[in-house]
């Protein structure tokens, strides 16, 4: 029997299995909704790479900061936002987050650091970069995670703002979620070389971690942070690991079978939730009526944020003008230029 890591304690390693446990069920309520004709727009599910956000969001503070993606329900929830108001959001209505406005890709809570999910593949990279910048200029201890894709390594802005954060050192941790697809295409047949590759080119320190593993992320993570805030700059992180849905919600209706059906039940055989619950049950921590007790009081707080949603307003028309940036203010910034 393996002991549990040194640096967690019961009640952390409890947390991290909680939030893994809500994104599970968060976005399996999602997709149910979705398949109802409930959801307004698109959505992207995080089922699968559960271990990804809570193992990197676990060895952040408060004051830290993240950027995230169009997948980025799994980040937010990792990072402390409340499924009642994601919910709300998700729904349109004008308790969400950003009072039905953004919906599920521009999610944004400044006072968690949550500086936005991003339907821009690659979009959360710059404003990371900036978020680190500031920090140091301002002698700040934090230290900002940026998430992305697989994908997004192929987007110029990764190469520009990982160059940035190496000359001025910044407190920045690339976390490059590769779940093997970019969009309906196997990343293999996009990306040459290796994504952790792109990081050595430019000094930056880089490595792969097992995506599935809830505890392998957040000590390879929690290295990163502590050279971040020694100010040793910034590291890349590949995490493997794959999600159970597709790109989006209803795309077999477009996009066909894509992906081979004994990789697809591979990787569901690495469910990180059960490896997880497996290491928790060795250590004595967790026992299966726990887990099961853990479980429930997650699908019902999901249940408790849709009813909230369901019973939220929705905006008034006259609010789709409010909270943007005036037209007087947007006429002298162009004028003085």
């Amino acid at each position: 029997m393996t002991s549990p890591p040194a640096n967690l304690d019961h009640d952390q390693l409890l947390q991290m299995m909680r939030r893994m446990l809500r994104i599970r069920r968060f976005e399996e309520k999602l997709a149910v909704l979705f398949k109802r004709g409930r959801l307004p727009g698109f959505i992207h599910l995080y089922i699968g790479e559960e271990a990804v956000a809570v193992g990197a969001c676990s060895a952040l503070v408060e004051a830290d900061r993240i950027t995230s993606t169009h997948r980025g329900h799994g980040h937010l929830i990792a990072k402390g936002a409340e499924v009642s108001r994601m919910m709300a959001e998700l729904l349109g209505r004008r308790d969400g987050y950003c009072r039905g406005k953004g919906g599920s890709m521009h999610i944004v809570d400044f006072s968690l650091g949550i500086m936005g999910t991003n339907g821009i593949v690659g979009g959360g990279i710059p404003i990371a970069v900036g978020s680190a910048w500031g920090d140091k200029t301002q002698g700040r201890d934090s230290v900002t995670i940026c998430f992305f894709g697989d994908g997004a390594a192929n987007q110029g802005v990764f190469l520009e703002g990982m160059n940035l954060a190496a000359i001025w050192k910044l407190p920045v941790i690339f976390v490059c979620e590769n779940n093997q697809y970019t969009e309906w295409t196997a990343s293999s047949k996009l990306t040459s070389g290796e994504i952790t590759d792109r990081g050595r080119a430019l000094g930056v320190h880089a490595e792969r971690v097992d995506g599935n593993d809830v505890v392998g992320v957040h000590e390879v993570v929690g290295a990163a942070v502590a050279r971040a805030r020694n100010a040793e700059g910034p590291s890349l992180i590949e995490a493997l690991t794959y999600r159970w849905h597709g790109h989006n919600e209803g795309e077999e209706a477009f996009s066909g079978a894509y992906r081979p059906e004994d990789e697809i039940a591979d990787w569901r055989s690495r469910d990180p939730i059960e490896q997880f619950r497996a290491k928790l049950r060795d250590w004595g921590i967790l026992d299966d009526a726990g887990f099961e007790q853990l479980d429930k009081t997650e699908v019902d707080r999901v249940e408790e944020a849709l009813s909230f949603a369901e019973a939220a307003e929705l905006p008034d028309p006259e609010e789709a003008l409010e909270h943007l940036f005036p037209g007087d203010q947007a006429a002298s910034a162009t004028e003085a230029v």
